[in-house]
């Protein structure tokens, strides 16, 4: 399909009509003063069929971490498996906090034993989730209240602890302004309790720009960053499904929600998360009628479905397409691809962040792997 992107495993390039060192670098993730170097080049002219080298990376050492959703217990063993060469972290998704401080039940045993069994440390991730979605009223009876707040540290140490977790994954998200410091103090709390017998203690957090974004409030950034042992940086859903359609994950403001993390929280406690999907808007009248969430290999199959060219915003990193359905109905696409996380994961060698994460393993993107294989050495801490 035009427009799509392919990985090619060679350490060898020819090249062709209208290539330059700066095309070839782009497309290899390889400086030109590496090319150069290898190739013994003395000028940038090139040759068409001149056979280049391209010497393989050096290998950025990362902690990274993906989330995981329980499923058959095939289905578990084969992505715990396929995945943990290159994970550090696996967060099972996931427990709800309830009102009195209790947290809903999962069956969650087979992919923890996998997990250990796998050298991957596994976190049981905490969410405010209920049945409307992730609700800003829960969060607050449940923080506003010592004696319940108290009950769920003490029920997520039993948790951990009973079940052989490695640790925590916190995931409140619509944290409210007026609960910042209580959420906070929360997880310093949760942390307290949990490190002196080796768990971790980690949370996820919306992508902020800066201080000035009111439903972000919330989120202290330097709070958070010194009360846990790392930050799953969720960096996706800048546009999503009830917003019109736009890139994901754009590369600008991927960047910029790094650097304003740097600005509060050390780089080492820094968890790039990055998207396994995209959204898939239908139009009415240049509006927005609804969405959906799509895999990237789900965007890439619609668009061989559908004949239709994929085109790639230098700009934002990463691609997009429109196609008609069935109805008539015009469809507008945005998504990761290969190229959208080789630009991502370039960003955690160049912050030296501790590394990169995903939402969600379950959510299928072949070349992901190939990419972090390529990028990373994953540390292992079991």
């Amino acid at each position: 399909m035009a427009g799509q992107d392919l990985i090619i495993p060679t350490n060898m390039y020819t090249v062709q009509p209208g290539d330059s060192l700066y095309s070839i670098s782009q497309m290899s993730l390889i400086s030109i003063e590496k090319i150069r170097l290898f190739n013994g080049l003395h000028s940038d002219v090139l040759m068409v069929g001149m056979s280049l080298y391209l010497p393989p990376r050096t290998k950025y050492s990362a902690e990274n971490f993906s989330y995981l959703t329980p499923s058959t217990p095939e289905r578990n063993t084969r992505l715990v498996q396929s995945f943990a060469p290159i994970n550090t972290f696996l967060g099972i998704f996931e427990y709800h906090v309830l009102e009195d401080g209790s947290l809903s039940t999962l069956d969650d045993q087979q992919i923890i034993q996998t997990a250990r069994e796998n050298s991957v440390a596994p976190l049981a991730v905490i969410t405010n989730l209920t049945s409307t979605g992730f609700d800003p009223e829960l969060t607050q009876q449940v923080l506003g209240s010592p004696e319940i707040r108290n009950r769920v540290i003490n029920n997520i140490y039993l948790l951990v602890k009973n079940k052989n977790y490695a640790g925590v994954n916190i995931d409140f998200e619509q944290v409210p302004e007026e609960l910042r410091d209580l959420y906070t103090g929360f997880l310093h709390a949760l942390r307290a309790i949990l490190k002196p017998e080796g768990y971790y203690t980690s949370v996820a957090v919306p992508p902020k720009t800066s201080d000035n974004i009111p439903w972000l409030r919330g989120y202290d950034y330097g709070g958070i960053g010194a009360s846990v042992d790392f930050v799953f940086l969720m960096a996706y859903d800048f546009h999503e499904a009830s917003s019109p359609p736009g890139p994901v994950a754009p590369i600008t403001e991927v960047r910029k929600t790094i650097e304003y993390a740097l600005h509060h929280m050390n780089r080492n406690k820094i968890i790039l998360g990055v998207p396994r999907y995209g959204y898939d808007w239908t139009m009415d009248n240049g509006n927005a009628v609804s969405a959906r969430a799509v895999s990237v290999a789900e965007a890439v199959e619609n668009a061989m479905t559908y004949q239709v060219p994929i085109s790639y915003s230098t700009e934002y990193q990463q691609p997009f397409y429109q196609y008609w359905d069935s109805n008539g109905q015009r469809h507008i696409v945005w998504y990761e691809d290969s190229r959208a996380r080789a630009e991502k994961l370039e960003l955690v060698v160049e912050y030296r962040l501790k590394g990169a994460g995903a939402w969600q393993l379950g959510l299928l993107f072949v070349q992901s792997a190939v990419l972090v294989e390529e990028f990373f050495n994953t540390k292992k801490v079991l």
